[in-house]
Formats: C-alpha cells, structure tokens, sequence
C-alpha cells in the first residue's frame, strides 16, 4: 500500500509525541516508518497502519528513538567539525595565510616590547570572551526568532549556529591567561602563544561568524527539501 499524506502526517506527530522535536530527524524517521509500513502492506494486505506502525516502532527497542536521535546528532556533530576544520584550514592557505602570519608576527612584536604585555593578553582575552557572548545570545536570538516563524526546528541548523556546541568554549580564554603569564621571557614561546592566540580568534570568528551566516547553504547542501520547507 501507498501512505497518503494523511497518514504520513500521523507519522511526523507520532515522531514528535516520542520526544523527536527536530524536523530533519523527524523527516529521516518518517521516511523510513513509511518505506517500512509500505513494504508490510505489500506482504500482509489485511494489516491496518496502525498496526505496521506499532510493529516498525517496535523494532527500535526501549529506547524508542532516541538511539537514532543520539546517533544523528553524533553524525552532525561529525560534520559540523569537519566544516570548521575546513574553514581554519583556509586561514593557512594562500591568500589567507599572509594575513594570518602578519597577525601573529604583529602580536609577537607588540608582546615582546611592551611593559605591558600581560595586560595586553587579558585585554584581549577579555575581547574575546565579550565577542563570543555577544554572538552566541545574538545566534541563538536569530535561530529561535526562525524557529518561530516556521513552526520547525532543526537539529543540523542548532549545531551550526553553535547552539549548545561550544559552551565549554567559553573556558578556554580564562585557562590561556593562567598559562600564558610565564611564557614573556622566551620568544619561541611567546611566538607560539601568540600563534595561540591568533588562532583562538580565528576559530571564534569561523564558529560564531562564517559558518552561521553559511547555515542557510550546509542545510540545503544536506536536506535539499530545506528550501521548500523553510
């Protein structure tokens, strides 16, 4: 049998009264309940929907499906890092990487004959630490605001706009400036501290900048019917 789309619409609220609140995994669920429930009908005529789709949910465990869940967001979370690694990547490629090297050498420089150069590194440090929760409210703002106006959420969409993925972030600044102050009296040092430091700004602008303003292309880029949906 041939789901309409009244009974694939049961499949998307039964997807969400077991706890699957993210429309692309509720999308993914769905389309395997209906291949499944499709393919029962074709073996056994007489059974009713309902009961294939008790039988499909079964075969998913106690759990349900939050094993699926758990699995996609590990998947996601996979491929989230692999886009940001792509981006830092960028940073050390030409023409990026004049830029990057100016920065670091610039910093060095300034470090290495200011008196000040400990309050130099918390300053900026503190910059850092502002930025990051600046962007993040301002990300998360955003991405509610979209959720709102769509009536859907996406799991993929939360994780590029660094919504619960890079809070434990926040704590790498304050542990730099408590292993930075003894490193002004060697400049091999004080250059990889500084290269730190560069990079440390790099990756907040990659995680809190360029990948949520490129969120709208990854989500299209993975679920093609985004465009449609959204």
């Amino acid at each position: 049998m041939k789901l309409n789309e009244s009974q694939i619409e049961k499949l998307y609220l039964f997807t969400r009264q077991h706890f699957v609140e993210w429309y692309d995994l509720q999308t993914e669920i769905v389309d395997h309940l209906a291949n499944a429930i499709e393919a029962q009908g074709q073996l056994f005529p007489n059974r009713t929907f309902e009961e294939a789709l008790q039988i499909e949910f079964k075969k998913f465990g106690v759990f349900g499906f939050m094993v699926v869940v758990e699995k996609r967001q590990a998947a996601l979370s996979k491929k989230y890092v692999k886009i940001i690694w792509s981006h830092f990547k960028n940073f050390f490629h030409l023409p990026q990487i004049m830029g990057t090297l100016s920065a670091v050498a610039i910093l060095f420089y300034i470090l290495k004959i200011s008196f000040y150069s400990e309050i130099i590194v918390i300053s900026l440090l503190t910059v850092l630490l502002i930025f990051f929760f600046f962007k993040l409210i301002r990300n998360t703002k955003k991405m509610k605001k979209s959720n709102e106006q769509t009536g859907k959420k996406w799991l993929f969409k939360e994780i590029l706009t660094g919504y619960g993925q890079t809070s434990g972030f926040m704590f790498l600044p304050l542990q730099t400036v408590y292993h930075f102050r003894s490193l002004f009296n060697d400049d091999l040092m004080l250059f990889c501290g500084s290269f730190l430091l560069v990079s440390l700004g790099i990756f907040q602008y990659i995680v809190l900048v360029i990948i949520p303003n490129k969120a709208e292309q990854y989500l299209k880029e993975t679920y093609p019917e985004y465009q449609f949906v959204d």
